[in-house]
């Protein structure tokens, strides 16, 4: 099981130095992996929403690509995950070149996480059809994941066409991993047939749960493929809880088949609370001692 952690630039501010010091440290402790997410566009803190969710320009965001090709250069074992790219708001061919240049630069160190997206203002800035992004993203894959498999294909979609083209230059492995964010059953049927992870974030450790893995693993023998060709990312927080606990929820998530574990000091749900502090020196210190209670379950 691998152990990640999330990349706090909301706090820690979105400098060079601030980013290649912060991936470098999370290596240097041994997580195998950062995470960043994604948002291109954001509305004004101060229009009214009229209680609707809309995300604002408050919390900055790197674009993931720009970024990890940045700390690509920084490190030398640790991982790139994007949790997640809004991938519908992007051009799918544009999103294959990207993906397929981090992948030849790092080593191979990226892994592609993939959501529907909730904020229109995004879709609009960015004209894109907020409506059928659902249906749209998952032909996307379908088409990148040709594109990263052959040099040259031909592919004719509903929303994508393509008469013999390709891109170079294409993964050494023919396939940039694809994990899909989500909880709608759509996003656990894409996981099953087309992709290499499934990253759900609504579940505690219990039995909801496991319902839901079981049900992922039913979805993807469906589809004629092997429960072990499709990880598992989940996230925990150590903003709540003490040593004990956290070991507690890692032994649970290991029996459960989970790959990947995100530890995240942001990230606020009914089972997640964000750590107290905001500087570069709380939030090492957080992620420092929860990998050293945790390491030897791994």
């Amino acid at each position: 099981m691998q152990l990640g952690v999330n990349l706090p630039i909301g706090d820690i501010g979105t400098g060079p130095a601030a980013m290649r010091d912060y991936a470098q440290a999370a290596e240097g402790l041994g997580f195998s992996y950062v995470l960043s997410p994604d948002h291109v566009l954001g509305k004004n803190p101060a229009a009214p929403t009229n209680g609707a969710r809309v995300g604002n320009t408050a919390t900055p965001y790197h674009d993931p690509f720009v970024l990890f090709g940045f700390l690509s250069g920084c490190t030398q074992t640790l991982g790139f995950v994007v949790g997640v790219l809004i991938l519908a708001q992007r051009q799918a061919a544009l999103v294959a070149k990207q993906a397929a240049c981090l992948d030849e630069l790092s080593g191979g160190r990226f892994r592609l996480g993939v959501g529907v997206g909730w904020n229109e203002i995004e879709f609009q800035g960015l004209n894109e059809n907020f409506r059928n992004r659902g249906k749209r993203s998952e032909e996307q894959v379908r088409y990148m994941q040709a594109l990263w498999a052959n040099p040259h294909t031909t592919f004719n979609g509903e929303f994508h066409k393509l008469d013999d083209g390709g891109i170079n230059p294409r993964p050494k492995s023919g396939r940039v991993p694809i994990w899909f964010g989500g909880h709608a059953e759509a996003t656990f049927r894409r996981a099953a047939q087309y992709g290499d992870g499934f990253m759900p974030l609504a579940y505690p450790a219990g039995d909801a749960a496991l319902a839901a893995f079981e049900k992922l693993r039913g979805m993807i023998r469906a589809a004629g493929r092997k429960e072990r060709d499709v990880g598992i990312e989940v996230w925990t927080s150590p903003g709540t809880g003490n040593e004990d606990d956290w070991r507690k929820e890692i032994a649970f998530w290991k029996k459960a088949g989970v790959t990947h574990v995100t530890t995240h000091t942001l990230y606020t749900s009914p089972n997640h609370k964000r750590i107290a502090g905001t500087s570069v020196a709380e939030h090492l210190a957080a992620i420092t001692r929860y990998h050293a209670a945790v390491k030897d379950l791994l």
